[in-house]
């Protein structure tokens, strides 16, 4: 592969990194503090809409790899669309909210940015080492942006809460790859895979071993219980628009790593007493306990904690319930990727909603919401959309993600398949509740009397915008996205 060809197929990733330098360079270089206020997001958005671009256009490669660890292939192509649109969306609703709250503005879009690089970066690792490099790179900028208001004592709390509980499971994590390369004596994915298929003496007892460790690690990105312990405490003293990145970006990185590892270095350990029987276990319990708990809540970013730890059950059971016959409608997997597809724009709805919320009350407790739909129409008509997508309303791109994984769960047909489907209904249920109460506040409970009207401004717009769209658009024509998810997964239902 020649020099021009590994640069196009990089391009993403190469553009995500010059952006971020370009917006810390420009950030020291210039002086002018209020004009420096428009362009470090600006710039910040540019890049990212290039890297974008030059995503889409490497969408159709023949899948290949670069560098000797990294996959372009439409899975990886997948995931990076959703980290660069994630990272977008966040910084359109970030650009208010930083006003007053710190003097190092630009610092924090550039850190987004390379948080952005690091998923695309987790998403394409095709061994352990670049996986690992990767995961550490995102936990360590989520890090420091979770406790990125020095003079906040709850962001500073988040920030070191997310530290040590990450510290822990990353350890953890890296001890179970440091047992797979024992067992197999190779860091590459692919050939891990064949290692094991080959079997040998002890082989299955320490890949179990290492199974279970490595999901600690990929269940703590993903936000599964019992590894959520962080979630509730960081969302809730981090940043808003940091906490809506953690929902949606970094559950897509450690979705992306976890549906990789699985399926091409651990196919052979799918049955049994195997990775699919510990992921049943932890959807269950991330689906009772998240939704259970969430009905309690009187702050609206902790709701939201604990409505991620649910919706992270929902969207494993698809993976869960995976199938290789390519001309079904429900394999599986590709709900999966339909339903993260469709939770970017269904959580970053509501996030946006409470950010520009928060940006212009300083207050994010679910009773301040009263009376919002006369305060402001915008604000509560796409909090409104977002709810509805969360409880699965149909009509929504939330409805059609939870349609297709409890679909494969059905259809799979047995009993352990049959149970996380009925327990993702009446758990679905149960959300619908605590939903819908945020919504009887918007709109049916009266609004103090010394409330103001709130007016939005124009980047915040445009995020509500997008995220209404999208979530309208997915619910109404899913086919598309349907597609994209299934040619996503093709290469790697390879594996069986």
């Amino acid at each position: 592969m020649n020099l021009g060809e590994t640069l196009r197929l990089l391009s993403p990733e190469l553009l995500l990194l010059f952006t971020g330098l370009v917006v810390l360079v420009v950030d020291l270089v210039w002086s002018e503090e209020e004009k420096k206020t428009i362009w470090m997001p600006t710039l910040a958005l540019i890049g990212l809409g290039l890297a974008l671009a030059a995503t889409i256009l490497l969408w159709g490669t023949p899948p290949t790899t670069v560098v000797a660890m990294m996959a372009v292939d439409p899975f990886a192509l997948f995931f990076k669309i959703i980290a660069i649109g994630t990272v977008m969306l966040v910084i359109l609703a970030a650009i208010p909210y930083l006003q007053g709250r710190t003097p190092y503005r630009a610092e924090f879009y550039a850190l987004l940015v390379f948080a952005g690089l690091a998923i695309a970066l987790a998403s394409s690792g095709t061994t352990l080492i670049s996986i690992y490099l990767a995961m550490e790179f995102l936990s360590i900028t989520s890090y420091v942006l979770a406790g990125y208001l020095r003079d906040d004592m709850k962001s500073s709390e988040a920030g070191i809460k997310y530290f040590l509980y990450g510290a822990v499971t990353s350890a953890v994590m890296l001890y179970g790859m440091s047992l797979l390369y024992g067992a197999t004596g190779t860091i590459e994915l692919a050939e891990i895979g064949r290692m094991i298929a080959a079997g040998g003496p002890g082989m299955n007892d320490l890949t179990v071993t290492a199974i279970v460790l490595m999901l600690a690690g990929f269940a703590f990105k993903i936000v599964l219980a019992p590894f959520h312990q962080w979630a509730p405490d960081t969302y809730e003293g981090a940043p808003t628009p940091i906490t809506a990145f953690l929902s949606v970006g970094s559950k897509a990185a450690g979705f992306a790593i976890l549906m990789r590892v699985l399926l091409t270095a651990l196919p052979a350990f799918r049955w049994d007493i195997g990775w699919m029987a510990f992921l049943m276990a932890l959807s269950i319990i991330s689906m009772a306990l998240g939704n259970l708990i969430a009905l309690r809540q009187t702050n609206i970013k902790r709701m939201l904690a604990y409505s991620s730890i649910a919706q992270a059950g929902y969207i494993i059971i698809g993976f869960i319930t995976l199938v290789s016959n390519v001309e079904g409608a429900f394999l599986g997997m590709n709900g999966t990727l339909f339903y993260l597809f469709a939770y970017l724009f269904t959580n970053l709805a509501v996030f946006s909603g409470v950010i520009a919320f928060e940006s212009l009350t300083g207050s994010s407790e679910i009773a301040d919401f009263r009376g919002l739909v006369r305060r402001s129409p915008v604000i509560a008509g796409v909090m409104l959309v977002g709810l509805l997508s969360l409880a699965g309303i149909p009509g929504t791109g939330g409805f059609l993600g939870k349609f297709f994984v409890f679909g494969s769960a059905i259809q799979f047909n047995t009993a352990q398949t049959l149970t996380l489907a009925l327990v993702g209904v009446i758990t679905s249920v149960i959300a619908a509740f605590y939903y819908l109460n945020i919504v009887r506040y918007m709109f049916f409970e009266p609004a103090e009397d010394d409330a103001t009207a709130l007016s939005v401004t124009t980047p915040v717009k445009i995020g509500l915008a997008v995220t209404t769209l999208g979530i309208v658009v997915i619910g109404i024509y899913p086919q598309p996205f349907i597609d994209m998810a299934t040619q996503s997964i093709q290469m790697l239902g390879m594996a069986f």
